[in-house]
């Protein structure tokens, strides 16, 4: 039988207090995976989610950073040196939140704290791990995106910016490091239905116009994007690098 085997791997996931962060981390657990949570604020969430994976019977490791300074992810790297051990793979999940507004409106720290968590975020992971990763000639890079990159609609030009700045560092990153067997992917959700919003009565959801967008007819959930995380992950797509992978039901279709 062909399945997901993360046994003998370590994953890092940045955000893994947040909503897709929490069953990202846990999926990679069940598949087998050891699993390093990065949080910023949320230590309580963090310590929460430790003890659920270790139930699971992996070593889970928590570490706290601001990852849009490279001087913190350095010292991530030298505290799991020291007291855990390096990840072989990488999701660079978190992001900074904000009220979406236009450009006339939108406050410029907002564009900053956008570029520092996306664009600075993918290159700090890429410059702190990769190097292992190289010197082991495996791993797998994996970024979440977002459909709005390819969408461009009005009020998400911070955040349209910062994915795509994203998009470009991860590309490039993936033809510089194939050599050394290490993939480099993308995971664009869709407007995903987290845990929370599934113990919402549909009725009261406000995404029937999203909705009516989608082929598939209804939103994504959490565990449909984490599904593709593990699969990216795994040996099953060891021969898929510097993809944009959307998970959006069909709303976003990249032209050939």
């Amino acid at each position: 039988m062909i399945a997901i085997d993360l046994n003998g791997k370590t994953a890092l996931v940045t955000g893994a207090t947040g909503q897709l962060g929490r069953v990202m981390a846990r999926t990679l657990a069940q598949s087998g995976a050891d699993v390093i949570l990065h949080y910023f604020r949320n230590q309580e969430q963090a310590l929460v989610l430790q003890q659920e994976l270790e139930q699971l019977g992996r070593s889970v490791f928590i570490i706290q950073a601001d990852i849009g300074q490279l001087a913190d992810v350095i010292e991530m790297r030298d505290t799991l040196s020291t007291n855990f051990k390096m990840p072989d793979i990488v999701v660079g999940n978190a992001v900074s939140q904000y009220e979406w507004t236009s450009i006339l409106e939108q406050n410029m720290q907002d564009y900053v704290d956008q570029f520092q968590t996306t664009v600075l975020q993918a290159v700090h992971l890429s410059k702190v791990f990769v190097p292992h990763m190289i010197q082991q000639q495996y791993g797998r890079m994996i970024g979440i995106n977002t459909e709005c990159a390819m969408q461009n609609e009005p009020t998400q030009s911070a955040y349209v910016a910062g994915k795509r700045g994203m998009d470009g560092i991860y590309r490039i990153l993936a033809k510089e490091i194939g050599e050394h067997q290490i993939t480099v992917n993308q995971v664009a959700p869709g407007w995903t239905l987290s845990e929370r919003d599934l113990g919402v009565d549909s009725s009261d959801r406000q995404d029937s116009a999203y909705i009516q967008h989608v082929p598939l007819q209804r939103r994504g959930t959490d565990q449909e994007i984490a599904n593709v995380v593990a699969f990216l992950a795994s040996n099953l797509a060891s021969y898929i690098t510097g993809a944009y992978i959307p998970v959006t039901g069909g709303n976003v279709m990249p032209a050939i």
